[in-house]
């Protein structure tokens, strides 16, 4: 049974920011789930048995190879793909960034990384990442 496809998944990911205020992203790979192409707020699936926070840090470790604090939870998407028969529900939240150098640990996953402005965001975003940008705008006044 698959993730997402044979029941709802649940796929975490987070806002890390660093000093600068810059925000990281990643752009998803050619052999992911879905939304390839598009860029995201990094994540994954959450384990059996693994908290959210434990996935989001166990995801970043593998993907970019650094550690991160969590600081609270931003929003939850429903992340619902009808046009890959698709359902996840994907909390997002916010981070900061603890030690490494982020680097694409899974170039299968990941084609692109960088820290962006919140005010100048590639394109195109993945669906869970547009809905986090509003959600933080709308949290933190930004719009």
């Amino acid at each position: 049974m698959k993730k997402g496809i044979d029941f709802i998944g649940v796929g975490v990911g987070a806002m890390v920011f660093n000093d600068q205020g810059l925000v990281f992203m990643a752009k998803r790979g050619k052999n992911v789930r879905n939304e390839a192409g598009r860029w995201e707020f990094p994540g994954g699936a959450v384990s059996f048995g693994e908290t959210l926070e434990e996935a989001i840090k166990r995801e970043f470790k593998e993907e970019c190879g650094v550690e991160i604090c969590i600081k609270e939870m931003l929003c939850v998407t429903d992340h619902i793909l009808p046009e890959v028969g698709q359902h996840w529900v994907s909390p997002t939240f916010i981070a900061s960034l603890v030690s490494g150098v982020p680097t694409i640990k899974e170039p299968e996953k990941c084609s692109e990384i960088g820290w962006f402005s919140l005010d100048n965001l590639p394109s195109p975003l993945m669906t869970v990442s547009e809905n986090s940008v509003k959600k933080y705008m709308e949290r933190f006044e930004k719009i």
